[in-house]
């Protein structure tokens, strides 16, 4: 999961960037990038870490130009280090390119392949630069054109944002797995994976960039095409269950409403005899309120957030998981002693920061603790885009709900049924992708990406 934006037609179009990029570091914490044009040339700022760290003042000062994008990233696809930070960028003979991207590639492997054997030499492993090759290599004569041939043999998730020397350019997958949306900022034209984004920078949120569509800005006008056939929609279900920011409105609808329907729901599928309800901060805190009100028991905070500690999910390894899972929650012992609980997660994936977190209660003196899920078990690997990149990983894969309780050290676990989730959803349930749950995904998977994924997971797991 990564976080993208890209503005065109403003005199401070880095620090626009540079502010968007703060809106969604919750996407990724690895690495972030900013590039500009100034008109004649590439400026580019990146490096390792959180926003905050990478920019200051002089670097967003030497960032000049009108026309910019940013990247914030979590590697799903490509190691995590220096050459494989966003935004990616060539100067070539039709001109100087950039990109960055949200999602994964499923061909990116015979893609890859088949340019390394006609010559192509790649700088990365991100499937991300396939893109810009593919490219670099058309022959066709407008930036449209290019644009459209190098996307056509794409298959997978891909929101992206591309800059063609001045000519900003968004485009998404015709499945529309990730999202991706238009706004405007004192005339010019801003695209963000979330509406979050636009909100701290005082943008008037426009449009979505609809699934299938390529959107080219320049001189402050917006061309939109539709060059490939329609599909039926695949957005990602766990966009709203945990990765998006709560006051975001994703493929149109508010992601903190939709928490909160999960929460009734939950509540209505798996009460819990409890004193009272409580959220494991912070994506449970909304699924929490929901399932309060819906069961009319109180909702209490039993655990303080440190929220100078980064999101635990997706920290690159389990050593620095289990840390951060420490440091990020501490308990209110006054609280929780003698209570019977009800803790609402909004998931559980490889189960071990919920082992962490109910030790820290039992520690405080919690008399029982049920756990509510707001989603289904996750028990298949996502191959568009989320860090759930084999079974063994998942807890849910190989277990039964009983022995993943005992492994927790709760009194009682219950998940939100499918049905009951998609009832949740504010879109027709054929609109989303839930293949983390039920195996049953959108696209062929090829067989290759399928062995990489079990033999990654047969390597952590020695």
């Amino acid at each position: 999961m990564c976080g993208i934006f890209g503005i065109s037609g403003h005199k401070e179009a880095a620090r626009i960037t540079y502010l968007g990029l703060y809106a969604l570091q919750h996407r990724g914490e690895e690495s972030a990038g900013i590039v500009s044009y100034n008109g004649t040339k590439l400026v580019y700022h990146k490096g390792m870490g959180v926003v905050r760290d990478i920019f200051d003042e002089r670097s967003i000062r030497s960032l000049r130009g009108n026309v910019a994008i940013g990247h914030v990233r979590y590697s799903t696809t490509g190691s995590s280090n220096v050459k494989n930070i966003q935004p990616f960028f060539v100067s070539h003979r039709s001109g100087n390119l950039v990109i960055a991207h949200n999602g994964n590639l499923t061909n990116m492997s015979s893609l890859r392949d088949e340019m390394e054997k006609n010559g192509s030499i790649f700088q990365t492993t991100m499937d991300s630069e396939i893109i810009v090759h593919l490219l670099a290599k058309s022959r066709a004569d407008t930036v449209e054109k290019r644009v459209c041939e190098a996307l056509a043999p794409l298959e997978g998730a891909y929101s992206i944002v591309l800059m063609v020397d001045d000519i900003l350019i968004g485009a998404r997958d015709p499945r529309g797995w990730r999202p991706l949306c238009i706004g405007k900022i004192d005339g010019a034209y801003v695209l963000a994976s979330e509406t979050c984004a636009l909100d701290l920078i005082n943008a008037a949120y426009i449009r979505d960039v609809e699934p299938g569509e390529i959107v080219l800005i320049r001189n402050g006008q917006i061309t939109s095409l539709k060059p490939f056939p329609q599909q039926t929609c695949a957005y990602c279900i766990f966009e709203y269950i945990y990765f998006s920011r709560p006051d975001s409105n994703i493929f149109g609808k508010n992601v903190y409403l939709t928490r909160k329907r999960l929460g009734k729901e939950l509540a209505q599928e798996c009460p819990a005899a409890c004193d009272f309800v409580m959220p494991i901060p912070d994506s449970g805190s909304y699924a929490a309120v929901g399932f309060a009100e819906q069961a009319k028991k109180p909702c209490e905070i039993g655990l303080i957030r440190n929220h100078y500690v980064g999101r635990t999910f997706i920290q690159p390894t389990q050593f620095i998981r289990d840390f951060r899972v420490k440091v990020k929650l501490n308990p209110i012992r006054d609280v929780l002693k003698g209570k019977r609980i009800a803790i609402i997660e909004d998931s559980i994936v490889r189960g071990t920061t919920s082992r962490s977190r109910v030790k820290t209660l039992r520690d405080a003196g919690a008399k029982e603790i049920h756990m509510r899920v707001s989603c289904p078990p996750i028990k298949y690997p996502c191959f568009y885009g989320i860090d759930f990149p084999t079974r063994k990983e998942l807890i849910a894969s190989g277990h039964t709900i009983p022995w993943i309780r005992d492994f927790i050290g709760v009194d009682t676990l219950e998940y939100l049924s499918l049905e009951g989730m998609l009832k949740a959803m504010p879109l027709a349930e054929d609109r989303f992708c839930t293949a983390c749950f039920t195996g049953r995904y959108p696209t062929k998977i090829p067989v290759k990406l399928r062995k990489n994924m079990l033999e990654k997971g047969k390597k952590k797991n020695k």
